[in-house]
């Protein structure tokens, strides 16, 4: 992830091999790392800009400062202390880290031993998606390797595989799942960063963030910022799925626009129209085809109306029903969520019902009213976590764009795809 590229990235099925890797300045990252003390590459990261790259944008810097670090008030000097990677890639329509695992596995191994460094953690989880068993293989190897070259003598390297859920990709519910209970959110505070794993300090990083770290330390963070076009710091996977004529995976700055990114991709099928896509993951909302030349980036994406997300966007065309594309996302939720709280756990059953029957050719009317209810009672702060307000969020801006699409089931009591 050291450059820009213009074309796609998909590795061989072969993955970057150890002395590979750093005949290409592979681990000189980790080493400028250990010759600094912990704040000081928390203080490059937090300078070079990083935002998490696994859907919510926040500031990677700023979230490794609110670890206590060992010795001060109220910690434990003895004690673990845990950084977790989050490879759990789940959300529908993205791809990114598993491209990352199988093909440059060492990028991730380096980006984590400098992140468990900056906050002195001793021990390190990769908690990795069970069906990528590419990745696992690739890991695996990769992590054999750097022990035999002593590179992770100071932190105890763990895989875990995941046992399958979406919520297990939720931070704290991720941690639940570690330590071997339900995939349910925790309260916060106290956040992970104070009492996490065990109750111990413990970061919790997404693979693409963790990728970017070790050309931060390498070349520096002005480097890292002049790669963007834009407010946000570095390069971006952006990825495109559904009838286009290249779908696939790409590094570009960040900044880059939804235009660029369909060029990429060759552009719509043949006979094929665009009618609208999600940016960033399936929980993100709809922009339509005005909006091409918004920025790919947190800020933009946010103006225009929906949020950049994993960056890996999924396209509406005309021969697709934007009534089934969002019945099978809230199918999707409603099966994932854990069932914690009340709103998600029985509200996005009622939601994927009403939609079915609309599908079916049974609805009426007023189910649209009931659906246009639902995204404010599923939104922020109703839930314990993401879920449920990030389901609504297709749906929400579905029955904006495409009202007359969700009416003409109604009237024609069929859906008029079928």
């Amino acid at each position: 992830m050291a450059k820009p590229l213009t074309a796609d990235i998909r590795p061989d099925r072969s993955a970057l091999s150890l002395a590979a890797y750093e005949a290409s300045g592979g681990y000189q990252g980790l080493k400028k790392a250990l010759g600094m003390t912990p704040i000081q590459v928390q203080q490059v990261v937090t300078a070079a800009g990083l935002k998490g790259r696994g859907g919510a944008g926040f500031p990677t810097g700023l979230k490794w400062s609110f670890v206590p670090m060992a010795g001060s008030a109220g910690t434990d000097p003895g004690g673990h202390r845990y950084l977790v990677v989050n490879a759990d890639e789940k959300e529908p329509g993205t791809m990114k880290d598993r491209w990352l695992m199988e093909g440059n596995p060492h990028e991730l191994i380096e980006g984590a031993l400098i992140a468990a460094w900056a906050v002195q953690a001793n021990v390190l989880y990769i908690f990795l998606r069970r069906e990528y068993t590419r990745c696992v293989q690739s890991i695996t190897k990769a992590i054999a390797e750097a022990r035999e070259k002593t590179l992770t003598v100071n932190v105890e390297v763990r895989m875990h595989l995941s046992a399958g859920r979406y919520m297990c990709g939720e931070e704290s519910g991720l941690l639940n799942a570690l330590e071997g209970r339900r995939a349910t959110p925790r309260n916060k505070p106290p956040f992970p960063q104070v009492s996490g794993l065990w109750g111990r300090p413990t970061v919790v990083n997404n693979v693409e963030t963790l990728c970017n770290v070790p050309h931060i330390l390498r070349e520096g963070a002005d480097w890292y910022k002049a790669l963007s076009t834009s407010t946000d710091s570095g390069t971006k996977l952006y990825g495109v799925s559904g009838k286009v004529k290249n779908p696939g995976l790409w590094e570009m700055p960040m900044g880059t626009t939804i235009r660029e990114i369909l060029d990429l991709a060759g552009g719509m099928r043949d006979g094929h129209t665009l009618r609208g896509l999600i940016p960033g993951g399936a929980s993100t909302d709809f922009l339509s085809p005005q909006q091409l030349d918004v920025k790919l980036d947190f800020e933009s994406v946010a103006k225009a109306g929906s949020r950049l997300g994993t960056g890996t966007m999924v396209v509406l065309d005309d021969h697709t029903c934007p009534v089934g594309m969002v019945l099978s996302l809230e199918r999707f939720f409603a099966r994932e969520s854990c069932g914690f709280c009340t709103p998600c756990r029985e509200g996005l059953p009622w939601v994927a019902r009403i939609l079915e029957a609309l599908e079916q050719g049974k609805g009426e009317m007023r189910d649209l009213e009931i659906l246009e209810q639902h995204v404010p009672l599923l939104g922020p702060g109703r839930t314990f976590c993401a879920l449920a307000p990030g389901a609504v969020e297709p749906l929400g801006s579905a029955l904006k764009l495409f009202r007359e699409d969700f009416e003409q089931h109604v009237r024609q009591k069929r859906c008029p795809w079928k």
